[in-house]
């Protein structure tokens, strides 16, 4: 792969997590250093973490794992959404919401938003990656940019959370934007 095809692929895997993350920063509605660079150290070493997993398991489990991943990736995501939907339409007080703050959220988004790219994992065996060196540079551009990914999608999802939140509740947008990505995932694996 020439560093245009690694650098494309990276940014596809990312725009996930970018979406994600600013759902996040839009519920959250404050930047918050600590959470916001959390999050995005998640996603990062998710996303690339995930492909050399695929890697890895081609040989004894890639069949399995490709015939699910978009299933636990919808399914993960849904939950997650329908969640917060159901939360925006409770009590504003009741202490039930998702909390994207939270680590154990954090994690289930990161691994719900990585699960794609164990296929990127497998399709880099297919092309010829033999050896974990030669992985080395795909995995961390990957991490890095949804690293970055995800903080400009936290970023601007607390910058534009205010006015959104003005005119709808975020955690009902939030729920059904992450919902809709679970979807897209889901037809995308489908379709292919």
């Amino acid at each position: 792969m020439s560093a245009f095809d690694i650098l494309f692929l990276s940014v596809a895997l990312a725009m996930d997590c970018f979406a994600v993350s600013l759902v996040c920063g839009v519920v959250a509605r404050r930047f918050t250093v600590c959470v916001t660079f959390r999050m995005a150290v998640l996603f990062g070493a998710f996303q690339a973490f995930m492909p050399f997993v695929g890697w890895l398991g081609t040989s004894h489990f890639s069949k399995y794992l490709e015939s699910v991943d978009h299933w636990v990736a919808f399914g993960l995501l849904t939950f997650i959404g329908l969640k917060m939907v159901k939360d925006s339409f409770s009590a504003e007080g009741d202490g039930h919401h998702v909390n994207s703050k939270s680590i154990m959220s954090q994690i289930v988004l990161a691994v719900a938003t990585s699960i794609d790219a164990l296929a990127v994992g497998i399709s880099f065996a297919c092309l010829g990656y033999n050896d974990v060196g030669q992985l080395a540079m795909p995995l961390f551009a990957i991490g890095v940019v949804s690293f970055l990914m995800s903080l400009l999608g936290n970023s601007l999802g607390v910058k534009c959370g205010p006015s959104l939140s003005k005119r709808l509740k975020p955690e009902l947008f939030g729920g059904a934007l992450l919902v809709l990505i679970g979807v897209k995932i889901l037809i995308s694996h489908l379709a292919a």
